[in-house]
């Protein structure tokens, strides 16, 4: 026996369960917050992974689609105890989220034609379009660093919102031009500092220098898995059931594989079909989903949830409908969450190729680039339905420009996003607070 080799050993299952339960509800903030608190708890705190491992573990998340917090969750505890870790991890981070967001759909169905809950209601839509914007600006320092970042973004926003090109083009574009183009796209980091590189987690590797490979195997069995368990029954249901569930199967599907950027980036995509084209819900709906999702603990692409619980009970008459809007909502969840670990478990074991290819950093660059074209889009696109009763159409052909109707303008919508702006910016109340403030604001008008 070697006596110079150190005893390492990790902390136990039950300790890792509550530690990943404890980030899960308090998971507030969108993808930013949300990736700050565990690197608080697990780098800094716990000092179960470094400093190096973590921005690994991160870049490698934003270069998949899907919800990059979750996955980073998934990735680290799979790190820390194989595939029963990153299954924990990343279901615990969605599970309190979900179930609010649940019980706010059901409540919104049930009362949402109160008009002392569609008073709250409507002061939350307010605040959301203040929500995006603060997004967009955040997102933006972050993202927009030299000539070619900026000239993505407006590229973006010019492609969305007048040429309405499909959005996962937009995305493919802008990666296929930041492949294209490595020195003009520089990826940045989260802003997240510190240390810490001798944490258990690189002590124990360098003491098991096999535990890489081990976990690695796992990782590719539980991918391929998951892979199956995602596409089979989107399968059955699209092409044998058909109908609303297959709908959402093909439409939720779609959305997990091309939410490169963050649930910011495709909200609009989403907003622009699941309210235009398959009509399961409406522009004003789509707000309250988002405020909904920005105040439960969890990943921001929880408000596909909420899309598909309406979809569900609107394609079912009857005390039939709550029933088809839970199987609906538990089918969207599925179809968007099951991909996020097939990704991650498939792509663990190439990690250390994805971070030295310089082409797919400059992708991943690009892509952020683009998505601030893209949010500018859905603020724009949010501010028209939220401010103003009526939009006209200009069709021009070859492009398409959506114009507000001004004499339609809703003061009492301008005045709370005005409530909200002041709060978010001027008060620095934080999201929950702020939305607090604004569905209160939309009760006293209600009163008055």
């Amino acid at each position: 026996m070697n006596h110079s080799t150190p005893q390492v050993s990790l902390p136990n299952f039950a300790t890792a369960l509550r530690v990943w339960a404890k980030i899960g509800l308090l998971s507030f903030g969108g993808p930013a917050g949300q990736i700050a608190l565990m690197h608080r708890i697990v780098v800094d705190e716990l000092q179960w992974v470094g400093e190096r491992r973590f921005l690994q573990a991160l870049n490698f998340c934003n270069l998949l689609p899907g919800p990059e917090a979750q996955q980073l969750a998934t990735y680290l505890g799979w790190l820390m105890h194989g595939v029963r870790g990153g299954l924990a991890a990343g279901l615990l981070f969605i599970l309190p989220g979900a179930l609010v967001m649940l019980g706010l759909s059901v409540l919104y169905v049930t009362l949402g034609d109160v008009p002392l809950v569609a008073a709250l209601f409507f002061g939350l839509k307010c605040a959301v379009l203040v929500l995006v914007v603060e997004a967009l600006i955040r997102i933006g320092r972050r993202a927009l660093k030299g000539k070619a970042a900026y000239a993505m973004a407006v590229a973006a926003f010019v492609a969305l919102f007048l040429f309405h090109l499909p959005f996962p083009l937009v995305v493919l574009g802008a990666a296929v031009i930041g492949a294209a183009l490595p020195r003009h796209f520089h990826g940045g980091g989260h802003g997240i500092g510190g240390a810490g590189n001798d944490a258990l987690i690189d002590r124990l590797l360098s003491a098991d220098p096999d535990l890489a490979r081990r976990q690695a195997r796992g990782a590719r069995r539980a991918g391929g898995t998951a892979l199956a368990l995602w596409l089979v029954p989107v399968a059955i249901l699209v092409f044998v059931v058909g109908g609303t569930y297959g709908d959402i199967a093909a439409f939720f599907t779609k959305m997990a594989v091309v939410t490169v950027g963050g649930a910011y980036a495709v909200l609009a995509y989403v907003a622009q079909d699941a309210v235009g084209t398959y009509q399961w819900l409406s522009s004003a709906e789509m707000l309250t989903g988002l405020g909904f999702a920005e105040t439960t603990p969890g990943p921001l692409i929880l408000v596909l949830q909420f899309v598909g619980f309406l979809a569900g009970h609107g394609a079912t008459s009857g005390p039939a409908g709550m029933v088809g809007a839970l199987l609906a909502c538990l089918l969207t969840l599925w179809v968007t969450f099951a991909p996020c670990f097939a990704f991650v478990f498939l792509g663990a074991p190439v990690i250390e190729k994805i971070q030295g290819n310089r082409a797919l950093s400059a992708s991943l660059a690009a892509i952020t680039a683009a998505v601030v074209g893209v949010i500018a889009n859905l603020a724009l696109w949010f501010s028209l339905r939220v401010l103003f009763a009526e939009v006209a159409l200009l069709d021009l052909g070859f492009l398409r420009l959506e114009l507000p109707i001004l004499a339609s303008l809703d003061w009492r919508a301008a005045a709370l996003s005005v409530l909200a702006a002041l709060a978010l910016f001027s008060f620095r109340l934080g999201v929950v607070r702020t939305l607090a403030v604004t569905s209160v604001g939309g009760l006293v008008l209600a009163f008055l």
